[in-house]
């Protein structure tokens, strides 16, 4: 697992930022689909035999979701939606909890058969939470694992109890957990073992027991039944046993070379397997603390395992795409399939074995896990080695084995994930390619796909669309989770401006410029705020009765400089190339002033949501129609007659306008210039020529071109084009001007 930015604001970011941000996801196809690797995957089977069975699958587009299963196929029932990046692993505890973990540092709680709602956030972890581990038999204790060799054994009880009132004021400053506190009278007895802290990194009545003794990252973790012992293994290449009742560590077993990835314990907590990166599975005693086997099997890294209920078989998978069944006392191997993408879980479910993969689709494969021997009995067998390059070098030598299945019994289509971006010159339109090789062209602005181009070069297409337009980079883009996230960050959003005209914009004149991520901002919320309105009503949002309102209006004015966007006043249309569909809402990745990251579709906006669940410059842009004042939304140049020209010398000085002021704007004030009896003696404001008094109107207009570096300008061309792709120069542009005769 690499270390990545995260789609959100988490805690873990290199550089602090100054202000939170607002990310939106775009979503054009089927959101009953994964669109990125599936990380993990929960099977709940029902007593009842007319009941589903239920599979919970975690991916990288940070989302979980539920499936029925039944003989006719499987139905996505619910999407889990609150990560805001991969998730990374699941378990279920009793019959109707769910537990994740993310790369945003974070484990949430879930109701199985919610609508997808989060139950709590438990924010111990400050870096990405790698693993989870439960007890089968104590559907209170669920164990954590991430990077920085962090692992917390997590009463639920205790951790879901609600807020005394002493707790809540202790929280009231900003700095709880999204609620995550409960009582101190719920807080467990931590053994006074050194290996054991408490971590208070934020005010929460409960507080884990944090199991220390990782230097480095932890990848697998693993308990008995019972939930009294637990393993722990990661890059320190050593599988380490915990009593998870206190914390404290018990023995420490080596015998790995690399990464340790995957682990399992059976039932009694005696036994133990685990799966590496130096492409070994090892099973260990643990009343005897040593290996008592090691298994060759796979040519690459393990990264899955699953056992049969008797621990006498395992099957595993990983970076060789291969899935294989072992019989762990005969060492006898056989490879039941092999597929495109590497494996990164499993699951056994009655005859079967679902896999997940790097893919964005989950297959099950035949597992006879009732019965492994039956397996064997078809051939193709192989007596693994001990010895991790024994495999390597029999596949070197041609005798690869021939898998068992060809194809699996069932699938659950994902969708491909986005794996190329481009944001082209306009900054409104992005060009993406899937991993399936389909290339599309996004307009941000209202989260549509413009066009499929199908399966073509991603960079001929690039230089096909290329424009010689020039406009600030108000947003930046990545495709982390699958799909394309846009990223708005104060101040530095709200640089880029459009004439109403270049729009299409009819209800404006169109000389009025449009501020595109306050208009993006406006068509985003505008389920948010219509809901807001009715709820609280319309004078809520005017007049800033609202604690929210208030906050943001002094807050805004000390730290921005805030204006008045004087086109935006008493606006609240969402204008066509700002509206969002709500047939395939976009996904908010956001964060306030409490509560940490959060993720929903913006169609499940409450309207209840304010400062402490949205950036305050957000709320100000579309309660208040501020903007944080900008700079360099002017550029300067001089204006002179071309070398040799009969012109006659209009301006002395510099002028100044707008960066999107078109050239035929400067054509029509030289034309102005040239035949009015008192010519004026600079730009308006806005770029646009304001005739004087006194001036007459002209019989005959001169025809005009601007030049630049010698080139002559297109009308179309605005100065900040000009600027980029003509002067190229960091000095003041200097334009040059004369008359054609002949036209």
């Amino acid at each position: 697992m690499h270390r990545v930015g995260s789609a959100g604001n988490a805690s873990n970011s290199g550089r602090p930022r100054k202000e939170k941000r607002l990310t939106y996801l775009l979503n054009d196809a089927d959101s009953t689909k994964h669109c990125a690797g599936v990380n993990c995957l929960a099977i709940l089977k029902q007593s009842e035999p007319d009941n589903s069975n239920y599979l919970f699958t975690g991916s990288r587009d940070g989302t979980l979701k539920r499936w029925a299963l039944g003989k006719e196929g499987a139905t996505c029932s619910t999407t889990f939606e609150s990560h805001v990046d991969w998730v990374n692993d699941a378990v279920l505890v009793g019959g109707n909890t769910l537990v994740s973990c993310s790369s945003d540092t974070t484990v949430k709680v879930w109701d199985c058969f919610s609508d997808g709602t989060c139950t709590k956030t438990l924010r111990q972890h400050t870096d990405y939470v790698t693993c989870l581990a439960a007890a089968e038999k104590n559907s209170n204790i669920v164990a954590s694992g991430g990077l920085g060799g962090e692992v917390f054994i997590w009463d639920l009880e205790a951790a879901l109890a609600p807020l005394t009132q002493t707790s809540e004021a202790e929280s009231s400053n900003g700095m709880n957990a999204s609620g995550n506190s409960v009582p101190v009278t719920s807080l467990r007895t931590i053994s006074s073992s050194n290996s054991i802290t408490a971590h208070t990194n934020q005010p929460q009545g409960y507080v884990p027991i944090a199991a220390k003794g990782h230097k480095e990252s932890v990848y697998a973790l693993a308990m008995n039944e019972s939930g009294t012992l637990m393993v722990s293994g990661g890059t320190e290449k050593a599988v380490r046993i915990w009593d998870s009742r206190t914390g404290s560590k018990t023995m420490k077993l080596r015998g790995h070379t690399d990464n340790i990835r995957a682990l399992l314990l059976d039932s009694t907590g005696r036994f133990c397997l685990s799966g590496s990166s130096d492409s070994m599975i090892r099973l260990w005693d643990l009343g005897q603390q040593r290996c008592v086997h090691s298994y060759a099997v796979h040519t690459d890294s393990v990264w899955a395992l699953a056992s049969t209920p008797t621990f006498s078989h395992v099957y595993s998978g990983g970076r060789d795409l291969s899935l294989y069944l072992t019989d762990l006392s005969t060492r006898e191997s056989v490879l039941l399939c092999s597929k495109e993408h590497p494996i990164q879980q499993l699951k056994l479910h009655d005859d079967g074995i679902w896999v997940a993969t790097t893919d964005s689709s989950v297959h099950r494969w035949p597992s006879e896990g009732l019965n492994p021997e039956k397996v064997f009995q078809r051939g193709g067998s192989f007596l693994a080695g001990n010895l991790s390059f024994s495999r390597a070098r029999a596949s070197l030598e041609g005798s690869t084995p021939v898998p068992v299945y060809r194809e699996p019994t069932f699938s659950i289509d994902g969708i491909p994930g986005i794996v190329q971006h481009e944001i082209l010159n306009n900054r409104r339109h992005v060009l993406t390619k899937d991993d399936a090789g389909s290339v599309k062209l996004w307009e941000i602005t209202r989260g549509v796909v413009l066009k499929d181009y199908g399966q073509v070069s991603f960079e001929k297409k690039k230089e096909e669309l290329f424009e010689m337009v020039s406009i600030p980079a108000w947003f930046t883009a990545d495709t982390r989770l699958g799909s394309l996230s846009i990223h708005l960050d104060t101040p530095q959003c709200f640089s880029a401006e459009m004439y109403s005209a270049d729009l299409n914009i009819t209800e404006k004149a169109e000389d009025d410029k449009i501020n595109l991520a306050r208009e993006t901002l406006k068509g985003l919320l505008t389920h948010w705020l219509a809901k807001k309105k009715h709820k609280f009503g319309s004078q809520s949002s005017v007049n800033g009765d609202l604690s929210s309102g208030r906050d943001i209006s002094s807050r805004s004015i000390t730290l921005s400089r805030a204006e008045v966007d004087a086109n935006a006043v008493n606006d609240s249309v969402v204008h066509p190339p700002f509206a969002f569909s709500s047939a395939s809402p976009p996904s908010i990745i956001t964060e306030g002033s409490q509560s940490g990251p959060w993720r929903k579709k913006l169609t499940d906006l409450e309207g209840t949501e304010d400062e402490k669940d949205f950036p305050w410059w957000v709320l100000d842009c579309i309660l208040h129609n501020r903007l944080p004042a900008r700079e360099n939304t002017k550029c300067s140049f001089y204006l002179h007659p071309c070398e040799g020209s009969a012109a006659q010398i209009l301006t002395q000085g510099k002028l100044s306008a707008p960066r999107i002021l078109r050239i035929h704007k400067v054509v029509n004030y030289v034309v102005e210039k040239m035949v009015l009896d008192k010519p004026l003696d600079s730009l308006s404001g806005d770029g646009t020529f304001v005739p004087g008094p006194g001036s007459k109107p002209w019989k005959l207009k001169p025809s005009v071109e601007i030049l630049c570096n010698n080139q002559v300008l297109t009308p179309d061309m605005s100065l900040a084009t000009v600027r980029t792709y003509i002067w190229k120069k960091s000095e003041d542009v200097v334009l040059n001007y004369r008359t054609v005769s002949g036209r």
